[in-house]
């Protein structure tokens, strides 16, 4: 679904509104990416699969341009309306004597495939709103192109070396306004999205099969090690055990053989369908098992069983197995499966974890602000000194002017001298940040990047004014309910 200019009933908000200037009368788009409490728990599991592998795969967002884009025609920016404020929320001082900037827990990094299926990031950060689950970021990081939303989007906030310490929160709602969501016109480069609970992993529970096949959840098999004796009695019951030998291939025989064994030899889907059930050699050995696996591990599985990928973009691969009934060797191991569900913990609203950032419109130029992110990409020169691991920052007064840039369709951006590059788009930019306290409020997002002295070094970022329309989009984010992607007991809600 695309560009639903709808009113607030049909999206469940709240019709109370900020005090806004009259005069400001712009259009807003809003966008779902996963509503449904099934699908936001897929994109949070996906980005929290093996260890945060794939959080550290992810690289910066590149936009589609082939140079880096210069500033020009500077000009006078006339605000549409009185200033407005929004305060943030959940911050408590803490004393210091540091000389540099801290960090504010509420800065993080968006994850997203973009249409090639590829692995990306951009910069954000939380934002005080009614429903305290609101996150900030650049449009371009959430719209692709202008156009359609971007897949299995989350925000981690916090995020440092490949570890996500207050949870995942995937996306729920996006909102921006009409003109980048239309025309690309980066003059509209923000994005507000409305995000679920937090999520988290909570370890893994042993299940009855049954329990395993109606879990919908991340669930996994083990091969677990059990003695002769309890290899004969599943033997008996034709349970779904099997042997496995070092020694010579033992000869093939009968289920009634004295101290025959039984292994299992893997088949394609039809060999397994058109396999007999009972007790006997080529007969059905249990159900077919489907398992959750990674993309990678998908592209790359060579084996007999079914890979398949569901509408949600989950990867699972589905293996078939056949009696092989033998004379047991010298050296043998017993196994049965052991059915495994991961469990997952309800985090919390994000703003209650994290707190977060007012917000401020229609200020004045030439203001002092702090800005974050997580830059990553070279220079043009190809030197790259930021990693992506870690944030950055950059401090210090705004342009007294708005821009012009020629690409982008970009007519007043507000402009700061900094050498942050890629991957730092999206990062907030905070008036009056109170370094105790860690809060601010954000009065713009990285948008661009510009080498204006033509040495093949970034040393501007600009930003997308923020005028009483980037307010009107964020009041219509601000009542925006979600919920909880996960039930009291890491189980999926009905």
């Amino acid at each position: 679904m695309k560009r639903l200019l709808v009113p607030l009933a049909a999206l469940g908000l709240s019709a109370a509104t900020l005090s806004l200037p009259a005069a400001a009368a712009p259009t807003w788009v809003s966008d779902p990416l996963a509503p449904k409490a099934a699908d936001a728990y897929s994109n949070a599991s996906f980005w929290l699969d093996a260890n945060g592998a794939a959080l550290k795969k992810a690289t910066q967002y590149r936009l589609d341009a082939k140079d880096v884009p210069k500033l020009v025609r500077p000009q006078t920016q006339t605000a549409d309306g009185k200033p407005g404020m929004t305060a943030p929320t959940g911050a408590k001082p803490v004393a210091t004597k540091a000389k540099n900037v801290n960090l504010p827990k509420t800065i993080g990094k968006v994850f997203f495939l973009d249409r090639k299926g590829d692995y990306r990031y951009c910069s954000a950060t939380s934002i005080q709103s009614t429903h305290r689950n609101l996150v900030a970021t650049a449009g371009h990081c959430v719209y692709e192109h202008g156009e359609d939303v971007f897949a299995k989007w989350v925000f981690v906030p916090g995020y440092h070396q490949g570890k996500a310490p207050y949870g995942v929160y995937a996306g729920a709602y996006a909102f921006t306004a009409y003109d980048l969501d239309t025309y690309d016109d980066y003059d509209g480069d923000f994005a507000f999205v409305a995000v679920h609970n937090g999520f988290r992993l909570a370890g893994e529970k042993k299940v009855t099969f049954r329990e395993f096949k109606a879990w919908q959840g991340d669930k996994w098999v083990k091969p677990h090690e059990i003695t002769a004796a309890e290899y004969a009695k599943c033997q008996l019951d034709l349970g779904e055990c099997w042997s496995e030998g070092k020694d010579t291939p033992a000869d093939k025989v009968g289920p009634d053989f004295p101290s025959a064994v039984l292994e299992k030899e893997e088949v394609d889907a039809k060999t397994y369908k058109d396999a007999k059930i009972g007790k006997g050699n080529g007969f059905k050995l249990g159900e077919p098992v489907t398992v959750p696996v990674t993309k990678a591990e998908h592209d790359a599985y060579k084996g007999l069983g079914t890979k398949a990928v569901d509408k949600r973009g989950n990867h699972t691969i589905t293996t078939y197995y056949i009696q092989k009934w033998v004379k047991p060797g010298t050296s043998r191991k017993y196994y049965m499966p052991e059915f495994v569900i991961g469990l997952a913990k309800d985090a919390g609203r994000l703003g209650d974890v994290v707190g977060g950032q007012g917000i401020a419109w229609n200020q004045p130029m030439n203001q002092q602000v702090t800005v974050f992110g997580y830059p990553s990409a070279p220079h043009p020169d190809g030197d790259r000194p930021f990693t992506g691991t870690t944030p950055k920052w950059c401090s210090g007064k705004t342009g007294t002017k708005t821009y012009q840039v020629n690409t982008f369709k970009v007519e007043t951006h507000q402009v700061l001298k900094c050498s942050m590059t890629g991957g730092a788009d999206g990062g907030p930019w905070l008036l009056r940040y109170d370094n105790n306290k860690r809060t601010g409020y954000v009065n713009g997002v990285t948008s661009l990047f510009h080498d204006q002295d033509g040495n093949d070094r970034i040393d501007f970022i600009s930003s997308a004014y923020f005028d009483g329309e980037v307010a009107d989009v964020y009041n219509k984010a601000n009542y925006t309910a979600t919920k909880s992607v996960v039930g009291p007991n890491g189980e999926l809600p009905s």
